[in-house]
């Protein structure tokens, strides 16, 4: 297994799309609900090979990643050949005027409170395969971000 297994609720969403997995692969209804009862392993190495067939489409068509805590906000754009980041970091961690875990909270601290800040960019090559590297930052804790924000965090550290 490259990634992770699906969960149920995202299984659940992709119904159809296991159907067709299924299919492809030339099991059929009947065959599905009898390969669960008399070949669990089986069914569930099919599984895997769906978790992993679909996390790497997701994974291939991210771009932008962000990571928010209290005292930090990472947003990454993860090119084909370099990671990216655009970091903003309280000065003191003692300070909790301000709070970089939520989109407002960033506003704020960037208008009101910007000489408490440390902002840095940096880049860097890939140290495992693209799309390992971005499975690694999702099960960090990042979520999915936009090249809007990126743009805007950009022009603020510029």
């Amino acid at each position: 297994m490259k990634y992770r297994i699906l969960n149920d609720e995202e299984l659940s969403h992709l119904n159809e799309q296991l159907k067709q997995f299924l299919i492809i692969n030339g099991i059929y209804g009947d065959e599905w609900k009898r390969l669960n009862e008399e070949e669990p392993q089986k069914a569930f190495g099919l599984i895997e090979l769906f978790s992993d067939h679909v996390l790497q489409i997701v994974y291939e068509k991210t771009t932008f990643l962000e990571k928010q805590t209290p005292d930090a906000c990472f947003v990454f754009h993860c090119k084909p050949q370099t990671l990216e980041l655009i970091a903003i970091q309280k000065k003191n961690s003692d300070d909790t005027a301000i709070d970089l875990s939520y989109t407002q909270g960033i506003h704020s601290a960037l208008t009101q409170s910007a000489g408490d800040l440390t902002f840095f960019r940096t880049e860097k090559p890939y140290s495992k395969e693209r799309e390992q590297e971005i499975h690694l930052m999702f099960m960090d804790g990042c979520i999915k971000s936009s090249e809007v924000f990126w743009n805007q965090l950009g022009k603020v550290i510029s």
